[in-house]
């Protein structure tokens, strides 16, 4: 995202690297600013939701978080991550009472709209910090064209667990609160494996893990994931299926402000299929090519983070999931690891495109069935 002139220029000036790989060396991983805040967003009951097949509507409530803050903000540049069923970020004292009134419109908005209960909290680094842990960021940048944050330092991971305890927690809005959602959508199809299943991976070092240790088990099992078709991209390379109406056409309707929601899908549904016409027959618009479009989404997929804990989600084999999991099944009973995988047939997508005329625009990635939540369920179920 752009940086505004005059706003805080921290996290702009934090270099960007390149190759996955390089992720768990701390020299690329600055502190955040003592007078920053750290914001977070789940959903509650998620692995109900998932259980009634409400995948989208999960993943639609967690990108919202950041399209709203995005929005609420300006363009201007923050570090965020997105987690499946909610996302987590930092902002800088002056963006501090934008992001609160965006979290707890955002809150109600979710209630409302997607029938789902929200929790949002805003946590000051200094009171991490005043626990002996850290948030500390770097940014891994997938393609030219965007960059995303990287999180260690426990702080996050704290800061969650203290809005599940009720601390720090953001009232919502008003009932008929809207957020400022511009850009938020979801038209592309599923995505099937084409490689044998789509896995998602979620790693957390043990309680009296020894860094050195989590690290190198970090590192191999990305060396093992970077030796793979492109390192287990679940996003093909011509691109996701498009079709109309797209299957998320009703939660972009939800997302769009102005009118009653029958006159909103109306007008979705016509917004969309000028933008199916478009795609698919390559219709140039002013500087918006479809053809060199597509190949960013592909470039700028989220489908691999880390905030605190490796997240992936991978086309692969049964034999790289397989291998991955007897790794990761000998590092936790060596008391290094914590983790939870699950298996689906597909993954999906969803976009945040501010505007088609800039290349930065944003595609978060999560398994169809059940995802990261899924996984975080198989976490919670381990001893440790």
């Amino acid at each position: 995202m752009t940086t505004i002139a005059g706003s805080d220029t921290f996290y702009g000036r934090i270099p960007v690297f390149h190759g996955f790989g390089r992720l768990m060396d701390p020299d690329l991983y600055s502190p955040l600013p003592r007078d920053w805040s750290i914001g977070v967003a789940d959903i509650v009951e998620s692995t109900k939701a998932i259980a009634d097949r409400r995948y989208k509507a999960v993943n639609m409530a967690g990108a919202a978080i950041i399209a709203a803050v995005t929005n609420a903000l300006e363009g201007r540049e923050f570090p965020f991550v997105f987690g499946g069923d909610g996302a987590s970020f930092a902002v800088a004292p002056d963006d501090l009472g934008r992001a609160r009134e965006a979290l707890a419109a955002t809150a109600i908005w979710v209630k409302e709209d997607l029938d789902l209960v929200m929790r949002v909290a805003l946590v000051p680094v200094a009171d991490i910090r005043a626990k002996n842990l850290d948030v500390r960021v770097a940014r891994f940048a997938p393609s030219p064209n965007v960059s995303y944050a990287m999180f260690t330092g426990g702080g996050l991971g704290w800061a969650e667990t203290a809005m599940k305890r009720g601390e720090f927690t953001v009232q919502a809005a008003p009932p008929g609160t809207q957020p400022d959602l511009s850009g938020l959508s979801c038209r592309f199809e599923e995505m099937p494996s084409m490689r044998g299943l789509i896995l998602s991976v979620l790693v957390v070092p043990a309680r009296d893990a020894s860094p050195s240790a989590f690290r190198a088990i970090i590192e191999d099992l990305i060396a093992m994931v970077e030796r793979t078709p492109d390192a287990g991209r679940p996003v093909p390379s011509g691109g996701p299926e498009i079709k109309w109406p797209p299957a998320g056409m009703d939660y972009e309707a939800r997302a769009a402000r102005g009118g009653s929601l029958l006159r909103r899908r109306i007008r979705v549904l016509a917004n969309t299929m000028a933008a199916y016409a478009v795609m698919r027959f390559g219709i140039k618009l002013g500087n918006f090519v479809p053809k060199v479009y597509v190949q960013e989404v592909v470039e700028n997929s989220d489908f691999r983070k880390y905030d605190d804990g490796l997240r992936m989600i991978l086309d692969c084999s049964e034999e790289l999931a397989h291998a991955l999991e007897q790794r990761l099944a000998a590092a936790a009973s060596a008391g290094v690891v914590r983790y939870g995988l699950h298996r689906q047939d597909a993954a999906m997508m969803t976009c945040f495109t501010p505007s088609l005329d800039r290349r930065d625009h944003v595609h978060f990635i999560d398994g169809a069935r059940g995802g990261y939540a899924s996984a975080a369920t198989a976490l919670k179920a381990m001893p440790g």
